[in-house]
């Protein structure tokens, strides 16, 4: 199974809708939102993309009213978890938080095949040792809002052969009149 991690949206609508559709159509099943998505509606342009979305709060956290009541609508694709989240995605246990330094305690744990986290605007993976006696992949896709200097990046992983590889999305997308981009055939 192949997923999209995403953090860091902060809004950047033609950004994010660029990310998934691509990540689709490169075989992306499910997306993931490591947080700071702040404003709820800005879920509401991956509907179309018909994948289920994943998504916490960061510490730019918007109005969780809204992204509550929108999670609770048995139609809707998107699952809000809150501050952080457990999933079970293709055979492999992931955690979700926001911050680094949380992510790399709880892939400490050796609890989580795949541990995601966001916050730093900077695309990090590591292989961390757990107490387990083995190793677990923290993967942080950096910011697909492109904020500040930043790049707009993304995540693409399979999780079957677990490896992740870093896509960058122009940030010239937010220059031009914002249309949702095309389905892929």
């Amino acid at each position: 199974m192949k997923i999209c991690i995403l953090s860091d949206s902060h809004d950047h609508i033609p950004l994010i809708d660029a990310a998934v559709a691509q990540a689709k159509g490169l075989g992306a099943e499910a997306v993931l939102h490591c947080g700071d998505l702040v404003a709820p509606s800005t879920l509401h342009t991956l509907e179309r993309h018909g994948l289920p979305v994943h998504v916490i709060h960061g510490n730019n956290v918007g109005d969780l009213y809204t992204l509550g009541r929108m999670a609770a609508d048995p139609d809707n694709r998107v699952q809000y978890y809150g501050m952080d989240a457990g999933l079970n995605l293709g055979g492999r246990r992931i955690f979700l938080v926001h911050y680094p330094h949380y992510a790399r305690a709880m892939a400490a744990t050796g609890d989580w095949d795949l541990v995601c986290c966001g916050h730093t605007h900077a695309p990090a993976q590591e292989w961390l040792p757990n107490l387990r006696g083995g190793h677990t992949l923290l993967v942080n896709p950096g910011t697909v809002g492109g904020v500040g200097q930043a790049p707009a990046t993304y995540v693409l992983g399979d999780l079957e052969t677990m490896t992740f590889d870093l896509h960058e999305i122009d940030k010239a997308v937010e220059r031009q009149p914002w249309r949702p981009h095309p389905q892929p055939v």
